[in-house]
């Protein structure tokens, strides 16, 4: 009976050992299984990462070329208003240095009404 109990034995070892290999096995693939799953999600992290980033700098072209239209017309504005100031002190700048000139230098001195009538 010993023989018996000793290859009974036996073979539930080697049933262990064989199921050992396979519980190994199984780890191995299912951290196989893992790694991949994680570089797979990154890859579709970086991917729509990278739609996003494209979608904003789309959304963005757009949007600034719309200020740099702005800015351009109030550039332009501003120029037009800086000529026809120009234009205007062209035109009437000489009058207005000689009406100045005569104002200051032709003095009148005028007693004030207020001193006028104390005195009266």
């Amino acid at each position: 009976m010993s023989a018996q109990n000793s290859k009974g034995i036996q073979t539930l070892l080697d049933a262990e050992r064989e199921a050992q290999k396979i519980v190994q096995k199984a780890r191995e693939y299912r951290s196989k299984r893992v790694k991949d799953a994680r570089s797979e999600a990154q890859k579709e992290i970086d991917d729509y990462r990278k739609q996003k980033e494209d979608e904003f700098h789309k959304f963005e072209k757009e949007h600034t070329s719309g200020n740099k239209k702005a800015e351009e017309d109030a550039a332009q504005d501003a120029d037009d208003q800086v000529q026809a100031i120009k234009s205007a002190g062209d035109k009437q700048g000489q009058h207005v240095v000689d009406d100045l000139l005569r104002v200051v230098t032709d003095v009148r001195p005028e007693v004030p009404d207020r001193v006028a009538q104390a005195q009266a």
